[in-house]
C-alpha cells in the first residue's frame, strides 16, 4: 500500500504543478499584445495542458486504488473522504476549464482580463489546502 500511496502523492504533486502554472500562462496571455510572444505562450500552454492531462490519469487511478483496493476512507467516521472526492471532482472540472480557456485563446476569443485570470489562478491553491487538511486532519 505504501508504494501506491507514494506514487499517488508524486502524481498529485506533478499534476498540481501544471494546475498552478497553466493559469499563470493564461494570465500572461491575457496581458500579451505581441504576436510572437502570444504564439510562444500558446505553444507552452498546449504542451503543458497535454502533459498535465497525462499526469491526472495516474493520480486518479492510484487514488481509486487506495480507496477501493485498500479501503482507505471506508466505514463509519470517514465523511472526510466524501468531501475530498467532491473537491477532486471540482479539480477535474477546473482542469477541463483550463483547457476550455486555452481553446478560447487559441481561437482569439478570450474576453476575460488578466485580473480575472489572477483570481482563477488561486482556485487550485484553495482546493489543495482543503484536500490536505481533509486527508491529514480528517475533521469528520
Amino acid at each position: 500500500m505504501l508504494w501506491i500511496k507514494s506514487l499517488h502523492i508524486v502524481f498529485i504533486i506533478s499534476w498540481f504543478a501544471g494546475l498552478f502554472y497553466l493559469p499563470r500562462i493564461l494570465v500572461n496571455l491575457a496581458m500579451e499584445t505581441e504576436t510572437v510572444a502570444t504564439e510562444r505562450l500558446l505553444t507552452m500552454a498546449r504542451k503543458l495542458y497535454r502533459f498535465m492531462s497525462l499526469l491526472m490519469i495516474p493520480t486518479l487511478v492510484f487514488g481509486l486504488w487506495l480507496w477501493l483496493g485498500y479501503g482507505i476512507g471506508k466505514g463509519p467516521g470517514n465523511a472526510w473522504l466524501h468531501v475530498k472526492l467532491l473537491l477532486v471532482l471540482l479539480l477535474i472540472g477546473y482542469h477541463h476549464a483550463c483547457g476550455a480557456l486555452l481553446k478560447k485563446f487559441e481561437n482569439a476569443r478570450n474576453t476575460r482580463s488578466h485580473t480575472w485570470f489572477r483570481w482563477f489562478n488561486e482556485v487550485p491553491v484553495v482546493l489543495l489546502l482543503a484536500i490536505v487538511i481533509l486527508v491529514i486532519v480528517k475533521p469528520f
